[in-house]
């Protein structure tokens, strides 16, 4: 899809109130926000999710059913957002954007340069620079 098809189609379902079984609305933004990323991110377009639904899905991601959900090991790493006041965890620092941190949560990869530290799915104990 091009550039405008795009965000035609965000456009055209920015108000239909599609819920995921058991996740209320919060896992609709957690959803559209998580897949939103996983686009834009790889294809390097700065897509910018406001404030407010960063925080919203970083607590859904970060609850013990989510972690549980996408298997990856937060054991011993701190997650270090550099452009809202925000962290989780504690022990060896993975540095980025909130959203990045979103998608290490997630267990997606992400580009080289986007965050700094450990990798949250690598098992050295050594901090990685991506």
């Amino acid at each position: 899809m091009s550039t405008d098809q795009l965000r035609a189609a965000f456009r055209d379902n920015a108000t239909y109130q599609w819920k995921p079984p058991g996740g209320g609305l919060q896992g609709a933004l957690t959803h559209d926000v998580i897949h939103g990323l996983d686009f834009t991110v790889p294809l390097n377009i700065d897509w910018g999710v406001p404030e407010d639904r960063i925080r919203s899905v970083l607590q859904a991601v970060t609850s013990p059913k989510s972690r549980k959900r996408f298997g990856v090991d937060l054991k011993d790493i701190q997650l270090q957002a550099v452009d809202i006041d925000w962290s989780y965890g504690s022990g060896i620092p993975v540095i980025g954007r909130a959203q990045d941190l979103i998608l290490v949560v997630c267990d997606r990869k992400l580009t080289p340069g986007r965050q700094r530290g450990k990798r949250a799915s690598d098992s050295c104990a050594d901090p990685l620079i991506l």
